[in-house]
């Protein structure tokens, strides 16, 4: 890029925890293989999968959702971005064993309102920390049908995938596969209203389950393409050639009849138009595929300097803990609730709900403070996320 600008999927980049370093030319993860899905395969597994998707919801909710034709295609992140609201509701479920790649699902906030309503049985509910856990446990049985579908194929086996983590976030921010990836587009209806959920496969994982599935390897596609494209130019030629033919024998008999009425000189005209046309047949060659390269122009240089003012939100965790809905409907004032941190062990810091370091808490003027103590490598990162 030119100087004094940033990409779009730099910035995407940083905010997901992928250096600016790792992004080539292109604007995708350097090193990243190309990868070959089958969505005719994933499109059978799809329409396969909404009678279940269909009854889950119903069985949860306890209304009657119907769903319309689901929709996969391959897309990157700025055309998934196009699709989406402004803020939506994303559910991370990455897949950890079995398959390996990102995992995510995506709801409009109203979509998802109406699901935790009908499941609390309550009007408009709040989408706090409370419904977005609702909505991770809705979305986990889609997710659990999909991989029992998967086993029984044989090629596939011991899937698992992380515990769904739901967050109502910007779709700016979303954590989106960087590379080309598999979206499942499942349209519902809801008396008379229209939602949708948005399911993202990413690129690797999206190719195994094809694979699985009996869709085909990336040169077994670049194969049949070429056999149609050279199928196609031999009808052209064909085509031409006796569109040629059928010009100079129609010339010709016109040509007959008109000497034969004494029209010596337009007589000759038209057989001198019918060899024209015949001569005038294209050369037609079958289709050539070049070999395709990564563009290694180094036009565009990231420039860090033009974020430094946006402002991110820093938290700092002091610990977790699970409760029963029964435990915390018991609370009341001097309750003491345990966490999952050892006393004096170093609290978490966070920007945009992802560590990035530890420290200890601290006391400055009557004001709580942390000092940052470690600083979490990438691959830490990574782990604490899960």
């Amino acid at each position: 890029m030119s100087d004094g600008a940033i990409s779009q999927d730099e910035i995407d980049a940083l905010l997901s925890g992928v250096s600016v370093d790792g992004l080539n030319s292109s604007g995708q993860v350097g090193g990243a293989p190309a990868v070959h899905i089958d969505t005719a395969v994933l499109q059978k597994f799809a329409d396969e999968l909404k009678a279940p998707l269909v009854e889950n919801l119903n069985k949860m909710t306890g209304a009657s959702f119907s769903a319309d034709t689901p929709v996969v295609e391959t897309l990157d992140r700025d055309r998934l971005l196009a699709k989406l609201p402004e803020v939506v509701v994303d559910v991370l479920a990455d897949f950890s064993k079995g398959l390996s790649g990102d995992h995510l699902y995506i709801l409009a906030p109203e979509f998802a309102q109406k699901i935790v309503s009908l499941m609390n049985k309550e009007e408009n509910a709040d989408l706090d920390d409370m419904a977005l856990s609702v909505i991770s446990e809705a979305v986990s049985t889609h997710t659990n049908d999909e991989i029992q579908a998967l086993e029984k194929t044989g090629k596939l086996s011991g899937i698992e995938c992380n515990v769904p983590t739901a967050r109502n976030d910007p779709k700016a921010i979303i954590r989106i596969p960087q590379n080309m990836f598999a979206l499942f587009s499942y349209p519902l209806t809801l008396n008379g209203q229209g939602y949708t959920l948005w399911e993202a496969v990413g690129g690797e994982a999206a190719e195994q389950i094809s694979r699985a599935l009996g869709g085909k390897t990336g040169a077994e596609q670049q194969k049949g393409a070429a056999g149609t494209a050279d199928m196609a130019a031999g009808n052209m030629a064909g085509g031409a050639f006796q569109t040629g033919s059928m010009q100079n024998m129609g010339m010709n008999q016109m040509g007959g009849m008109q000497q034969m009425m004494g029209m010596n000189q337009m007589g000759g005209m038209p057989q001198m138009m019918g060899q024209n046309m015949g001569a005038n047949v294209p050369n037609v060659q079958a289709l050539q595929y070049p070999i395709l390269q990564g563009n290694t122009s180094g036009a565009e240089q990231g420039n860090i300097g033009l974020i430094m003012d946006v402002y991110m939100e820093m938290t700092v965790e002091l610990g977790r803990t699970k409760k029963q809905i029964k435990d915390i409907l018991g609370m009341g004032e001097g309750t003491i609730i345990e966490l999952d941190k050892l006393a004096g062990e170093p609290v978490d810091i966070l920007v945009n709900h992802k560590p990035i370091a530890k420290g200890e808490v601290v006391v400055i003027d009557e004001n709580f403070g942390v000092r940052v103590t470690e600083i979490l490598s990438s691959l830490e990162r990574v782990t604490e996320l899960r």
